[in-house]
């Protein structure tokens, strides 16, 4: 498929397809993802999210990362007071 240039805008399209699109796959009809897009009615197999075939695991990786955000937004806030402390004792002066 090769696409024929339109315009170069950044607003409007940039190429336009020469070929019609591909028909539907028969053999992938009974495909949990097409199914589950029939029952809800949908034109396309298109569900958002998808599944995670090891999703115990991912889980078990993705809550090390949540802690590791929650432990860096607290030395943030803290390190905002300790420098606010710090520039408020270097800003007095000495009596």
């Amino acid at each position: 498929m090769t696409a024929h240039p339109v315009r170069v805008r950044h607003d409007d399209g940039v190429t336009q397809p020469d070929a019609a699109p591909l028909p539907p796959d028969p053999d992938r009809y009974d495909a949990p993802r097409n199914a589950a897009a029939r029952k809800r009615g949908l034109d396309q197999p298109y569900i958002r999210g998808g599944e995670d075939p090891e999703l115990t695991s991912t889980l078990r990786r993705e809550r090390r990362y949540v802690r590791l955000l929650v432990a860096m937004a607290i030395l943030l806030v803290a390190m905002g007071f300790v420098l606010g402390v710090v520039g408020a004792l270097l800003a007095t002066p000495p009596a």
